[in-house]
């Protein structure tokens, strides 16, 4: 398969076939929202449509298959040039699976991960030109001498597919941090061959106001040249206080990461905490408010702060869940084999155990659905591939979801 088809992985997704339909909402029939269980805090939205939006449903019919079943606990998937797919392991393994899903090779060698709570081999990505230079690039949380941190670090894949050869780390989100939760770590590249990466804040209540200090490397997306480098003349790159590589700021664990290829945005995909699930465009130097703002509470109950889900100067979610649906991934379908999905939002549910559909018009979310609920499964990462969306979950299977 071409380049152009690696969808949330990359950029290489062009704008051709904008014309033939944005949103297809001849398509789209209004229904009640899907979610129907109460809130865990009565916060009011910003704006209509921010929540609990009209639900839709697929006219196409699917087919629902898996591929593969023995997985050991995938968190990212690439797909190869060939059609393949190249996919971590979250205790340290990388995969090489055929295009109907059999295991080919298994690549051992890698850094030592912390594989602990939600840390592991985290998102792999492909280099925009791998099918010349076989460069990979992935996220994983490496243990320190005191915590763990976030490391971002890229090689060749040998032709075998069996190594990855010259491991370089060319990042680390510090500060480092004894916890083992919320690294957030998901990589894109941008149109110029540039890497965003999103980072966690860690979580723990003494350090996730790390996400509004720009001096830290915490809930933040940065913006990275392919040796780790800060991005010339990136938002804050003349201020002396903070770290020139940061885009954005005020996430709390952004999972999900991707371009819009029909616009060219950056979107994001980020855990609440109790509630207030969220989904954004990432703009350059822009404050996205964790956790000052929030729609959602602590685990407890208790509000989050001063419980300010609106402050001047912090961005607004495009769209929020309240209770929570653990968004772990996010894709654009671009192809035109399901009309109707042309330029939508996929999501991950982790705790939702479900994917959800988001429709888009103008920036705004104006209609959602819910798929494969009640498989029980947390959709870790998906990929789209020849008009049909490849989900890898934490029980280890490879989905496949297609038009029948």
């Amino acid at each position: 398969m071409s380049m152009n088809l690696l969808t949330n992985k990359t950029l290489g997704l062009v704008l051709a076939g904008f014309s033939l339909s944005v949103l297809n909402l001849a398509n789209v029939s209004a229904q009640n929202p899907v979610e129907t269980n109460q809130p865990s805090a009565d916060y009011k939205p910003a704006f209509e449509g921010q929540t609990r939006i009209a639900g839709v449903k697929t006219s196409t019919p699917l087919e629902i298959s898996i591929l593969n079943e023995k997985l050991d606990r995938p968190w990212a998937i690439s797909v190869l040039p060939a059609g393949g797919f190249l996919i971590t392991q979250k205790g340290g393994t990388m995969v090489v699976l055929t295009a109907n899903g059999k295991l080919s090779k298994t690549i051992t060698g890698l850094p030592k991960v912390d594989d602990s709570g939600q840390g592991g081999l985290l998102d792999v990505t492909l280099d925009p030109n791998f099918a010349k230079n076989r460069m990979v690039y992935w996220a994983y949380s490496e243990p320190q001498d005191k915590g763990v941190l976030l490391a971002i670090a890229k090689g060749k894949l040998s032709a075998d597919e069996t190594k990855i050869e010259n491991q370089t780390i060319i990042y680390r989100a510090t500060p480092s941090y004894g916890g083992k939760l919320q690294y957030g770590s998901r990589i894109v590249f941008d149109k110029n061959g540039n890497l965003f990466v999103s980072t966690g804040e860690r979580s723990g209540g003494d350090i996730r106001i790390q996400a509004q200090y720009l001096n830290s490397s915490l809930g933040k997306i940065l913006h990275l040249t392919t040796d780790g480098k800060a991005v010339a003349n990136g938002p804050f790159a003349k201020n002396a206080d903070a770290k020139p590589e940061i885009y954005a700021y005020g996430l709390r664990n952004p999972d999900g990461l991707a371009i819009n290829p029909l616009t060219g945005d950056l979107w994001e995909a980020e855990f609440g905490p109790k509630g207030g699930d969220e989904v954004n465009i990432i703009k350059p130097g822009k404050n996205y408010g964790w956790p000052i703002i929030t729609y959602g509470t602590e685990y407890s109950g208790k509000k989050v702060g001063d419980g300010v889900q609106q402050k001047d100067g912090m961005e607004q979610p495009v769209y929020f869940w309240n209770p929570s649906i653990s968004p772990g991934c996010i894709a654009f379908y671009n192809s035109s084999s399901i009309p109707e999905w042309k330029g939508n939002l996929f999501v991950g549910g982790l705790g939702g155990s479900h994917i959800i559909r988001l429709v888009i018009k103008n920036d705004k979310i104006v209609g959602e659905e819910r798929l494969l609920e009640g498989k029980g499964e947390r959709f870790r990462d998906m990929v789209e591939k020849d008009g049909a969306l490849y989900s890898v979950t934490d029980n280890g299977k490879l989905f496949k979801i297609a038009k029948k």
